[in-house]
């Protein structure tokens, strides 16, 4: 064994470093002189035992940086590639997995071998393996962009704890999952289910901002499709290598039992997917190859004791419907069932149609010799329906998402002077949030729709302003230091007169004045009373590395409670902003129950479209809520009726 790297004679493209944390930054010195080019760094002991560790891995990032010398790991399993013309296995795994089409990437070295371990009892093939470990220089992005070229590599996998670059990694998946003809599927578990930082926001979009979705919602605008198991995500993955994606979310079962044909059928519905009528013409095509009993609607049951010819006949029919997009077979072993004859058959049926075709032969020991069948033709296979049924909606999902139309990002002619002199004047206040009077003339510069306010210093002038703006009217407290006005009093609604206004007035100045005694009050907001409508919530948070998320729900005051939002990072295109507002459970709400009118969803659209343009061009503002926005019926438009901002 050679000492030191220097001794290794001629040229070393690559160095798998196998020492003690503590040699490892010396030794990687020694890379740099003997000019490698590239090092994966297996040894453990860095960020994740501490401080001491943590250092360390810097001093290796900033000289893998400085010298331009690629890093995978620390803390790593390694790296395979099984192009025939490299068979390289630089890990310390068990196995050499079979070539296959697909790429995995993951954070965990642990991992790495339960799954090797599990592709090689699925007879699962992989074309990369890379463990990316503390990724101390080499992350996700760098190994997808390396993908997203590699000829050997059809379908990306990733396991990830924390995402390095997020929004470069979004725009870049966009790029490699989205074109039409040659995009490569990508498919994630990111554990961790929540963000930092959650339990401290003070607004809204904050605490709903710090969830689980936030990652959903992101790897959704990226076209990554997220998982949440190991099992999903090879489920998921032995459907997408191959490569054929339904045209459409409209589904056929064919079985041999009713029983699993309906729990197929429950699980299609429940994942999206529509049962595909059969047409007056195939079912009487059904009646020439099937017998009596058999049922010729969808799910069409080829009755128990049918062998190989039976299903044969049905999927050629099937296959003919051209409105037809994926086909789901179910095998039950009975004592007649010539089961490798039948998984012959479903293979050379799937390698003739174009539409996806997925096998569900239920059991283990009976059915065993059927799969093997079924993985030579290389056609997908589920030991239960649910399996195939999700599996088939993802893949549907997927279609719908590359088949998108794609829109551009909407600049709106706004007056971004007034909002920027309104910012920095509350900064040189010390401000940590905004008056409901400065919130308002933000969004009055970037053209949201307000209802008329005034401010009033005293309950006499509150009279007057009321006078002029119309009743009913409501009064806000106005001041810097106070951030949720209904939770000390300072919100009155529905005033209808000048006395009322005035007493009003005078009561909520002592209300929060005795439960507030500090907070420097500036007078009354005097505001116009809204019409009712349907109220919605949207805003954005700056987090860290993914820089402003919006967000769009159901609004009022129970909004944290009920939950119906969802995310999206900015800036959005116009697309983005109708899929916030049709992916709330609510939308039905605002589409019109029960007799009532659409809202506008159109000028819903447009104030997220404003509210990301506003995010963008206003990196002062860490949080901002809208809430609520009343949506009036199409064509009415909609009103912010309430607005706090945090700087």
């Amino acid at each position: 064994m050679l000492p030191i790297l220097a001794e290794i004679p001629g040229r070393v493209d690559l160095a798998v470093l196998i020492v003690p944390a503590t040699f490892a930054v010396d030794t990687f010195k020694q890379c740099v002189r003997k000019g490698v080019r590239g090092v994966i760094l297996i040894s453990a002991g860095f960020k994740e035992v501490g401080e001491e560790g943590a250092k360390m891995e810097q001093a290796l990032s900033a000289l893998a940086k400085k010298h331009r010398i690629p890093l995978i790991g620390p803390n790593c399993l390694g790296v395979i590639n099984t192009d025939s013309k490299t068979q390289m296995n630089a890990s310390f795994g068990r196995v050499m997995p079979q070539a296959g089409r697909m790429a995995f990437l993951s954070q965990s070295g642990a991992l790495c071998t339960a799954v090797l371990d599990y592709a090689k009892a699925a007879n699962i093939g992989f074309s990369k393996f890379v463990s990316m470990g503390n990724k101390a220089d080499t992350s996700e992005l760098e190994l997808l962009q390396y993908l997203a070229d590699d000829p050997q590599t059809d379908v990306i996998l990733m396991y990830l704890e924390d995402l390095a670059h997020p929004r470069e990694m979004i725009q870049l998946c966009r790029k490699i999952s989205g074109d039409r003809v040659s995009g490569k599927p990508i498919l994630a578990i990111k554990s961790g289910r929540t963000l930092e930082g959650a339990q401290a926001a003070s607004s809204h979009t904050g605490s709903l901002a710090g969830s689980d979705e936030v990652y959903t919602a992101v790897f959704a605008q990226g076209g990554i499709l997220r998982v949440n198991s190991v099992a999903e995500l090879f489920d998921y993955a032995k459907a997408f290598s191959v490569r054929k994606l339904p045209r459409n979310n409209q589904v056929a079962i064919v079985t041999n039992a009713g029983g699993p044909g309906i729990m197929t059928t429950d699980a299609c519905v429940k994942y999206g997917l529509e049962m595909a009528p059969i047409s007056a013409k195939a079912k009487t095509q059904l009646r020439k190859v099937l017998p009596p009993t058999a049922n010729l609607n969808n799910p069409i049951d080829v009755i128990g004791d049918a062998q190989h010819d039976r299903y044969e006949a049905a999927l050629k029919v099937v296959s003919k419907e051209s409105h037809i997009g994926s086909v789901i077979v179910i095998l039950t072993p009975q004592a007649m069932t010539d089961i490798e004859e039948i998984a012959e058959v479903i293979g050379k049926m799937a390698t003739q149609t174009r539409k996806p075709v997925l096998a569900c032969f239920m059991g283990v020991v009976d059915v065993s010799k059927g799969i093997r069948v079924l993985e030579k033709w290389k056609v997908p296979h589920y030991s239960f329906p649910e399996s195939a049924a999700k599996t088939l909606s993802a893949m549907a999902n997927y279609t719908a998402w590359v088949g998108r139309p794609r829109t551009k990002y909407k600049k709106f002619r706004v007056q971004k002077a007034k909002a920027q002199r309104i910012l920095r004047a509350a900064l040189r206040r010390k401000q940590k949030h905004l008056t409901d009077v400065e919130a308002f003339s933000i969004l009055e510069a970037y053209g949201f729709p307000l209802l008329k306010s005034q401010l009033a210093k005293t309950p006499r002038a509150a009279g007057q302003v009321a006078e002029k703006l119309g009743y009913p009217v409501v009064l806000k407290i106005n001041s810097p230091d106070i951030l949720h006005k209904v939770d000390v009093g300072g919100v009155a609604l529905k005033i209808e007169s000048k006395v009322a206004v005035e007493k009003s007035a005078a009561q909520l100045l002592a209300t929060v004045k005795r439960r507030v005694p500090k907070a420097r009050i500036r007078g009354i907001t005097v505001q116009q009373m809204a019409q009712p409508g349907r109220e919605v919530i949207l805003g954005f948070k700056r987090m860290e590395k993914f820089g402003p998320i919006l967000m769009f729900g159901l609004g009022g005051t129970y909004v944290e409670v009920v939950k119906d939002v969802t995310f999206r990072i900015a800036p959005i295109r116009k697309l983005g902003a109708y899929n916030m507002i049709h992916s709330i459970r609510a939308y039905p709400i605002l589409k019109g129950i029960r007799g009532q009118k659409p809202a506008d969803l159109k000028a819903i659209e447009a104030s997220l479209e404003r509210l990301s343009q506003l995010s963008i061009e206003c990196p002062q503002i860490q949080e901002l809520d809208i809430n609520p926005m009343v949506a009036y019926p199409r064509g009415a438009g909609c009103t912010v009726l309430d607005a706090r901002i945090l700087l």
